[in-house]
């Protein structure tokens, strides 16, 4: 029989800030097309939750505690993960929002927003790329970006510059990662329309840019988005 290249089989994900919002589904969609899934976030009562409910639909899931901007957590929380076989699918998801005006953003903001949207991609990959190269089986890392890596509005400077920066560094990864079979690849994380058409977004149409109007709302938007993202893992991606 043929195999389905949409299947993630015997294959371990993990995907950070998995404890709610796109993390918590980009899990639950993973798991449903086959993969071992390793929750990763700080709030482990959260993930235990989300453990139970894969678990329960067939699935194997594994719940850890992880500091993106601690480097000892995000080994701690790679070598837990090893219970459910060599990690080769990292969604790097984890990220905090800025909402100040910039000439208001302290460096405090600043330094938060920066460290874990910037630093913790940087930390989490960093760290999982090693493992993948160790193992020699290569694999796949998507590194959640933003519309706002590409275009920018008010109030989200901190944001906007982190996210520009996970898309740069991801094509770096890519880059130099290549000759060891992994893939790595970027994805935008869309939440609502444009507040104004006089902000600086792509020069594209509408229905390009924002997935969810033209998806029929949030709901169906947020399984279009982790459809994707699966797909993305998956050998029909090759």
């Amino acid at each position: 029989m043929r195999e389905n290249p949409f299947s993630l089989q015997g294959r371990t994900a993990l995907v950070t800030g998995a404890s709610s919002g796109l993390g918590r589904h980009f899990a639950s969609v993973l798991s449903k097309a086959g993969a071992n899934v390793v929750l990763a976030a700080r709030r482990l009562d959260r993930l235990q939750s989300l453990a139970a409910q894969i678990e329960a639909e067939g699935g194997k899931a594994l719940a850890v505690t992880l500091d993106v901007t601690d480097p000892a957590s995000v080994k701690t929380a790679f070598d837990a993960a090893g219970a459910l076989g060599p990690v080769t699918i990292l969604v790097n998801n984890a990220g905090v929002p800025s909402g100040s005006f910039f000439t208001k953003t302290s460096e405090e903001e600043w330094r938060a927003v920066l460290a874990v949207n910037l630093d913790g991609v940087f930390r989490v990959g960093q760290e999982a790329a090693r493992r993948m190269v160790a193992n020699g089986a290569g694999g796949s890392i998507i590194n959640i970006a933003s519309i706002l890596g590409f275009g920018v509005s008010k109030t989200l400077s901190a944001y906007a510059a982190s996210k520009a920066a996970v898309v740069s560094l991801t094509k770096s990864m890519a880059l130099e990662l290549a000759r060891d079979k992994i893939r790595v690849m970027p994805w935008r994380r869309v939440t609502s329309p444009p507040r104004s058409t006089t902000h600086s977004w792509p020069a594209r149409p509408a229905s390009a840019c924002w997935p969810a109007c033209r998806c029929g709302g949030r709901a169906r938007w947020r399984n279009w988005m982790g459809r994707c993202c699966c797909w993305r893992r998956t050998p029909a991606a090759s």
